[in-house]
């Protein structure tokens, strides 16, 4: 478990199938995927975070506000599940319930997961990645100190071409990268 001063990100529960599900069911909250998804649908999305979670230790962690615990959505990493000239790589992702929107929450729960990927695991690299269009999640890669790499940048092999949603942008951070970035923190 991560937490932040605000959120813990926890192991998923069965009681997060309904909240997720309804939220991945809100056209907003899914406006930069192919299309919201059913009930057995989302329960397929946590059954894969579940095997990966067994598998590595580590994934897209259920996320809940401390003292309320409310399933907000989720933060956390994953391998990359597909090929492309960037992988075999480690993603950060978060997805977050509509009315928990610009509060900080994605962002602070980001850089908790971003410290546990390098002080923990050791990773030496995270990438993160979104459709072109999706200001928010580039917002929050930036306040997280990812940075754009534009040759990086690629047409999501999992879907067609031609779809309006193809096209990524690609975010990188190394660790070497965020410990400099620590210590100018501590330093100042």
């Amino acid at each position: 478990m991560i937490t932040t001063p605000r959120l813990l990100l926890r192991p998923w529960r069965d009681s997060d199938r309904a909240p997720f599900s309804a939220m991945s069911a809100d056209p907003e909250v899914m406006e930069f995927f192919p299309e919201p998804l059913s009930r057995k649908e989302s329960d397929h999305v946590i059954a894969r975070i579940q095997a990966h979670q067994e598998k590595y230790g580590f994934c897209f962690f259920a996320a809940e506000v401390i003292g309320n615990a409310a399933f907000i959505g989720f933060v956390g990493i994953q391998h990359v599940p597909f090929k492309a000239r960037f992988t075999p790589a480690v993603e950060i992702g978060w997805r977050l319930a509509r009315r928990y929107w610009n509060r900080g929450l994605a962002t602070e729960a980001a850089q908790a997961v971003l410290n546990y990927s390098f002080q923990t695991l050791k990773l030496e690299e995270v990438v993160s990645y979104a459709v072109s269009g999706n200001m928010r999640s580039r917002r929050v890669m930036e306040k997280i100190n990812m940075r754009h790499d534009h040759a990086g940048d690629f047409d999501h092999p999992l879907l067609p071409v031609g779809h309006s949603l193809r096209r990524h942008v690609l975010y990188r951070l190394r660790r070497s990268e965020w410990r400099t970035l620590q210590q100018r923190a501590t330093a100042e």
